[in-house]
């Protein structure tokens, strides 16, 4: 099965058992997702999502929270990973936001990356899941799931691997691939123990035909 053939069957796969694949992280507005977003980096969805009711409430819009110092945006966030740098990047965030585009979130991936805490990564989820735009974000479930399937081979970094599956993914499936990948990462084929006997993809899993092969060879 040569790599074209492989994505061909990845997507059929999902568009069949996953029509509808969305990110989990609660929001109402583009400024929401991304505060959301940026608290989410090595932090659970499930963590930050119980996190922004009262971070939003307090600080509902990019003027209220640039009003304010990182320490009052710390209270809210502290249970959360590195909350210290969390809120220097959400204030600074806001903050630029005003100053760079009068508070309204862009839609292009490299105005994005000016907002401080704001890397690729960020700035695609952000182009994707509101302005649909034909991005893909690659964070560390899609980046595994991607090598583990076989849809990227020997990428090293994010980029790379982003540019590989750009390659394939046709551009008006980007912004679902990217939760395909995620959310199959998330529930199935988890970094410790995936869940290679039940997956839909194993016939077309390299990483489960290479398992299975170990598998054989010591009995």
């Amino acid at each position: 099965m040569n790599k074209k053939e492989r994505f061909e069957k990845v997507i059929l796969y999902f568009e069949k058992n996953m029509p509808v694949a969305e990110t989990e992280l609660e929001y109402s507005d583009p400024f929401h997702l991304i505060v959301a977003v940026i608290l989410s980096a090595q932090c659970t969805d499930k963590r930050v999502n119980q996190i922004t009711p009262a971070l939003f409430q307090a600080f509902p819009t990019p003027e209220k929270m640039a009003s304010v110092e990182p320490e009052d945006i710390y209270r809210y966030i502290r249970s959360c990973s590195y909350p210290n740098n969390k809120a220097r990047h959400l204030s600074g965030m806001a903050r630029k936001l005003l100053e760079l585009f009068d508070g309204r979130v862009p839609d292009d991936v490299n105005e994005l990356q000016k907002l401080p805490g704001v890397g690729r990564k960020t700035a695609n989820v952000i182009a994707s899941v509101i302005y649909n735009k034909p991005t893909l974000a690659v964070d560390t479930h899609v980046f595994r799931v991607a090598a583990r399937i076989g849809l990227t081979t020997a990428a090293k970094t994010p980029l790379a691997a982003e540019m590989q599956l750009l390659k394939y993914i046709p551009g008006e499936l980007r912004p679902k691939a990217h939760h395909w990948l995620i959310l199959h990462g998330r529930y199935v084929c988890t970094a410790r123990k995936p869940l290679c006997d039940t997956c839909g993809l194993k016939d077309v899993c390299r990483f489960f035909r290479q398992k299975r092969g170990k598998q054989e060879a010591t009995r």
